[in-house]
């Protein structure tokens, strides 16, 4: 990617912060109900000001990361034993599958009759969410490797740790890497939810806030920041992965 390419990207934000501007100063929509880019960025430095948008967002990223991180953990874990065991497959893919059809809020008041209303049902809530991507991005990597690469490697002598390694691993890093990006995004909405459970910091909490108090302007900070961090974090994780996917000859687009 060229320097500067990300600038392109900013178009369309920039944009339609201009025609919404515009529209609110002119009459066209309600500056209540929509408040204009200005009067959302005096609310995001009135709160930068004081402390509290700083509070909010280091309470939701340290929950989204350290969710991230135990959900994306087990989620490989067991994809790859699943994927890897027959015997394992058919004794807890049908479970775990099951399991991933109860809706992500059913899970809500369990947690906090299990957990409590602190941060360990957060916790469980948004690794909850980020498990199952995870899980099913490695499972079906690891089933849908080539045969043939594999009875090629036992024909070079390779042992059973060597085909993981040279492999079906490189084999499942694209697949592997695009689930924990899926299972990061699962995991900022999940926050939400998370922090809705008697959090009293955190995007989540401002959002509720912000509609307690009839304040649109705090609920579309709250919303802004959520999409901004959300970027900067799924950015990183492209950043980190691109090392080990630098053997790939893909035609790929250049930016």
């Amino acid at each position: 990617m060229r320097r500067g390419a990300w600038v392109v990207g900013l178009i369309i934000p920039a944009g339609l912060a201009i025609v919404w501007e515009i529209a609110v100063r002119a009459g066209l929509a309600p500056g209540r109900l929509m408040p204009p880019p200005s009067r959302l960025f005096q609310t995001a430095w009135a709160l930068a000001r004081s402390g509290e948008l700083q509070t909010h967002v280091v309470a939701t990223m340290a929950r989204v990361l350290l969710g991230f991180a135990i959900g994306a953990a087990a989620g490989t874990l067991l994809g790859m034993l699943n994927g890897a065991s027959a015997w394992a497959m058919r004794l807890l893919d049908p479970s775990i599958q099951a399991l991933r059809a109860i809706p992500s809020i059913a899970w809500v008041p369990l947690f906090i009759l299990w957990l409590g209303i602190f941060e360990t049902s957060k916790l469980a809530l948004i690794a909850l969410g980020v498990f199952f991507p995870v899980y099913l991005g490695i499972l079906s990597a690891i089933r849908s490797v080539d045969r043939k690469l594999i009875e090629v490697g036992r024909v070079f002598g390779l042992s059973r740790t060597g085909i993981a390694l040279r492999i079906t691993w490189p084999a499942v890093m694209p697949t592997w890497i695009a689930s924990l990006r899926t299972g990061l995004g699962l995991g900022f909405m999940f926050v939400v939810a998370a922090e809705l459970m008697g959090a009293s910091e955190g995007l989540g909490y401002l959002l509720l806030d912000g509609q307690q108090m009839g304040r649109a302007d705090s609920i579309l900070v709250a919303m802004i920041i959520f999409a901004v961090l959300g970027k900067i974090s799924d950015g990183v994780l492209v950043a980190l992965s691109r090392p080990v996917l630098r053997w790939q000859d893909t035609n790929r687009i250049r930016l």
